[in-house]
């Protein structure tokens, strides 16, 4: 491919960890970029993806050795980034290049309003009073289509919903017209319908400014719709790059073929899902596709029946400390689960899913309604008696890392609930945490370590390894597979599936993934401001809906 009219150019880009014996972690990467453009740059975790980003900002640690060239460019002039010193770095960040990081809230200084560090922003790369720059602040805000601009110009981070946060983010970014803007993951976390704004918004603005964008990710379906070329990395080399359509739609070698199988489709329903080693032989690359294994899909009697849930929160009060009104982020919800069932639950951010999903399992409190389980009602219950009914509903959490206990060593934490709720005798205890690490497929030497130690996906499988210690009936999955690669997502589904059938356990499965919701889900609810707006099958629901805000969603899907 040759480079015309280039913004940026990166030829033969090396990035190593250590000193004799340098760990290489980006190898021999090259590619160009021109105004407009966009490049997708796919992969797993640790395929290199953001060290790249961050050596195009000049955010590599100390510790790291950079070789290569990557040359940035405009009309006028042209700025060697390998060779550019911190001050120079620091210029040319947000001006030249800019980039949108995944989590927003981490990026956005919490004591800070919206609006000054939007003008901290404009006022760092240009030349004007600090009125002409509240001015395009104020302007950028109504660009970037945030409803009520002089509102959010004087809110802190943490009044904004998550994708208000990302298109704060956007206009940072674009406010000083960068040549190149980096979008690492900018929509992993956000529901389908907002990712699908957050999309269409970057690629109007990239070609109202002609920048040239480069845009990470794991989803190749967003890949598809975002890109004009793809960048496939594995283990910190260029395994594939060309054309979005060529790669996508006939790759050539089998790592893109594994990345493009694991994602969760339609014709995969009620099968095991492919996974990357099913495609990948260590040595040589190549591989075969996997023979499909049917799996189980679950009913029977009722295990847990909900009705005219209510989970409502005081929003003012008298002043003799009344109620004097409510928000009703659960109102009137109905639905029943049978024994060895997965239902999905969907819908947009702040419909209620999680409020629901904490309220079955006492962490929220009920204000009306009846939540029966094995046909005791669980909203009577005292504080102390939830002790007992804990042991047969779990839950498995989002973020892995942030629900497991950073001091405790994977043996102490898996055994503690096992003693507290009296599992198997003291002298069994480390047997049975060998047996829960071999049933989500970890090794035994994993007892020893603690959780920073394991990828993503391992702290994932310690999550249901835990949830599963207490031999549970019911597991809430809370987004437990939103943040993992498709490749990892495809491991843990299928891990998922295989624990339902050996255990009969049931799932109330809530994501943002319609995708994966129609893989796993026997039937699904859809949820919207609170209410259950449509139920049923997982097929009939999710490819033939009624409601409308249902075919807004499925409408939203990448790739649709």
């Amino acid at each position: 491919m040759q480079a015309t009219n280039t913004i940026l150019q990166v030829d033969a880009l090396n990035i190593s960890f250590g000193g004799a014996e340098a760990f290489t972690a980006v190898k021999n990467v090259s590619f160009h970029l021109g105004p407009a453009r966009t490049l997708a740059i796919v992969g797993e975790s640790g395929s290199g993806k953001s060290l790249t980003a961050l050596a195009l900002m000049g955010l590599l640690p100390k510790t790291a050795s950079l070789s290569g060239t990557m040359l940035l460019s405009d009309s006028n002039t042209s700025f060697p980034l390998q060779d550019v010193n911190n001050t120079k770095a620091q210029q040319l960040r947000g001006k030249a290049i800019s980039m949108v990081f995944q989590e927003p809230m981490s990026s956005l200084n919490p004591v800070m309003r919206i609006g000054r560090q939007l003008t901290e922003c404009i006022l760092t790369h240009q030349n004007i009073t600090k009125q002409e720059a509240k001015k395009q602040a104020l302007a950028w805000l109504k660009k970037v289509r945030l409803p009520g601009a002089e509102q959010i110009y004087t809110r802190y981070p943490h009044q904004l919903s998550g994708g208000q946060k990302q298109r704060v983010m956007i206009a940072m970014a674009m406010c000083n017209g960068p040549l190149l803007l980096i979008a690492d993951e900018p929509t992993t976390a956000l529901d389908v319908t907002v990712q699908k704004e957050i999309m269409l918004l970057m690629r109007s603005l990239q070609q109202e400014q002609h920048t040239a964008m480069i845009f990470i990710t794991h989803d190749l379906a967003l890949a598809a719709e975002m890109a004009d070329d793809v960048l496939v990395m594995y283990k910190g080399e260029t395994i594939e790059y060309g054309p979005a359509a060529q790669v996508l739609k006939t790759p050539q070698q089998a790592y893109t073929k594994a990345l493009l199988a694991c994602r969760p489709s339609a014709q995969q329903k009620g099968e095991r899902l492919p996974v990357v080693s099913d495609f990948l032989n260590a040595d040589d690359m190549q591989g075969t596709k996997p023979v499909a294994a049917k799996l189980h899909t679950g009913g029977g009697d009722t295990l847990l029946e909900v009705n005219k849930l209510r989970v409502w929160f005081t929003e003012n009060r008298d002043l003799l400390g009344r109620p004097l009104n409510y928000f009703k982020a659960v109102d009137d919800v109905s639905f029943v689960l049978k024994k060895g069932e997965i239902l999905g639950l969907v819908g947009e951010s702040g419909c209620g899913k999680s409020t629901l999903s904490r309220s079955l399992i006492g962490l929220l409190p009920i204000h009306e309604g009846q939540v029966l389980f094995n046909k005791e009602d669980l909203a009577v219950l005292q504080h102390k008696e939830w002790r007992r009914v804990r042991r047969q509903i779990q839950m498995i959490f989002q973020d892995p890392f942030a629900s497991l206990n950073p001091r405790m060593t994977v043996g102490d934490m898996l055994q503690e609930p096992m003693q507290v709720h009296q599992i198997v005798p003291p002298g069994q205890l480390q047997k049975e945490v060998l047996r829960l690490l071999d049933t989500v497929h970890l090794p035994a030497a994993s007892m020893k370590r603690y959780p920073h130690q394991f990828s993503g996906g391992q702290r994932q499988r310690l999550g249901i390894a835990r949830a599963l210690a207490l031999r549970p009936q019911l597991l809430v999955c809370d987004e437990s597979v939103s943040a993992l690669d498709v490749s990892v997502q495809a491991q843990i589904l299928n891990l998922l599936k295989e624990l339902q059938t050996e255990f009969d356990l049931s799932y109330l499965f809530i994501s943002h993934d319609l995708n994966v919701v129609h893989y796993i889900s026997d039937r699904v609810m859809v949820m919207q401001a609170g209410k259950i707006v449509e139920r049923g099958d997982a097929e009939q629901v999710l490819k033939h809906p009624v409601n409308e805000y249902t075919k807004k969603l499925v409408a939203a899907i990448p790739g649709k």
